[in-house]
């Protein structure tokens, strides 16, 4: 867990921090609906695993060819990282001072 403390001399800042970040983790999670979405229209066209996908699959083997491999492959990698920011943000805890 990460803690976070803040410090001014404006007065009370942790709630417009709280806000920020608050509003991050729903432009997140709207990022991983988008991204989920798209991944599920591979998975259905190619009536195959995002998990089988990876595992040996090459442009060769899709109808699609490189423009589909891309594609997929990059919105996995954008799923995990969002994946990764959302737990980090979602862990945060909050100081009081």
């Amino acid at each position: 867990m990460s803690k976070l403390k803040i410090e001014s001399d404006k007065g009370d800042m942790s709630e417009i921090v709280k806000s920020a970040i608050n509003a991050e983790i729903k432009r997140l999670e709207i990022g991983l609906d988008k991204t989920n979405k798209e991944i599920t229209i591979f998975e259905e066209k190619y009536s195959l695993s995002s998990s089988d996908f990876l595992k040996g699959i090459t442009a060769d083997d899709l109808k699609g060819g490189d423009e589909d491999y891309v594609r997929w492959s990059g919105e996995l990698k954008i799923k995990n990282r969002i994946l990764e920011d959302l737990e980090k943000l979602k862990d945060i805890e909050y100081v009081a001072n």
